[in-house]
């Protein structure tokens, strides 16, 4: 028996009152322009470091040898003299040029690893702000969202029926609510629709094989690649054509999809996207 691949599904929580929504969103504001204020004054900073930084290495090269180069020697005695000091001299200034160019280049790193923390948060915040936008305008975490009638597992919404249709006929009643027969996707939706009611002895799904065709495709277009058919199933019987799929409730909930003739009348299940999980 073939398994489905799965994905975790979680209910939205419920929407917030509008006041606390209002308040949410003029602190995302302060925050961000905050966050905005700190990265310029950093940048300020960065900017200052840069230049005391070049202009430690140009002073440090004129002090350096301007006036050793520039001194006018009398005797061979002096000019050893003054070549001993202006080495020495060299040697210090360059020691203490090349302590503050270190100390300056350890400071400019720091702010640079700064300004990165900054613009990173400044970039989450706002892909959250988007979220939260996005989720306020779609209404995901409200259970509202779906038709009376139909039940919200994991922004998706489905409909279950009393009566019963062939196939087809579910299938447009399906498409009139903008939904359609349901396709399943995971495991665990599986396992979801098993225990959506147990009183209900089995019902249409979106998986058929489409006319002039031998595959068997999801509603959507998608092709069949993992499955849940009851044992011996599906055997195709020629003599009753039976290229669609039911699901039995009283068989595992891992294997229990029957093909059947598409003529047959069922109870249906649709199913359609109510909104996008954030």
């Amino acid at each position: 028996m073939q398994q489905i691949e799965m994905a975790d599904y979680v209910n939205e929580r419920p929407r917030r009152e509008q006041k606390r929504r209002g308040d949410t969103t003029q602190t995302e504001r302060r925050l961000c322009h905050l966050l905005f204020l700190g990265f310029g004054v950093l940048f300020i900073i960065q900017a200052i470091l840069n230049i005391s930084l070049r202009l430690t290495l140009y002073s440090s090269k004129d002090s350096t040898y301007s006036n050793c180069n520039a001194t006018d020697f009398r005797d061979q005695n002096q000019v050893k003299e003054e070549e001993n000091y202006c080495e020495k001299k060299k040697s210090g200034e360059y020691n203490r040029s090349q302590d503050r160019i270190n100390a300056l280049t350890r400071d400019n790193s720091r702010l640079e690893n700064r300004i990165t923390e900054l613009t990173n948060k400044i970039k989450n915040l706002e892909e959250e702000r988007v979220r939260l936008k996005l989720r306020e305008l779609s209404g995901c975490s409200s259970s509202q969202q779906c038709p009376a009638g139909w039940r919200l597992i994991n922004c998706r919404c489905y409909f279950l029926s009393t009566e019963k249709k062939t196939w087809m006929d579910s299938r447009i009643y399906c498409l009139s609510k903008d939904a359609d027969l349901v396709v399943i996707n995971s495991e665990e939706e599986q396992k979801s629709l098993y225990r959506l009611n147990g009183n209900v002895p089995a019902y249409w799904i979106g998986l058929h094989v489409p006319t002039g065709s031998t595959r068997w495709k999801w509603v959507d277009g998608s092709a069949l690649t993992k499955s849940s058919w009851m044992p011996g199933q599906p055997n195709r019987n020629p003599m009753k054509v039976e290229d669609c799929v039911t699901m039995y409730l009283f068989y595992p909930e891992l294997a229990n999809w029957h093909d059947i003739p598409c003529s047959t009348k069922q109870r249906w299940l649709c199913e359609k996207d109510q909104c996008s999980c954030l």
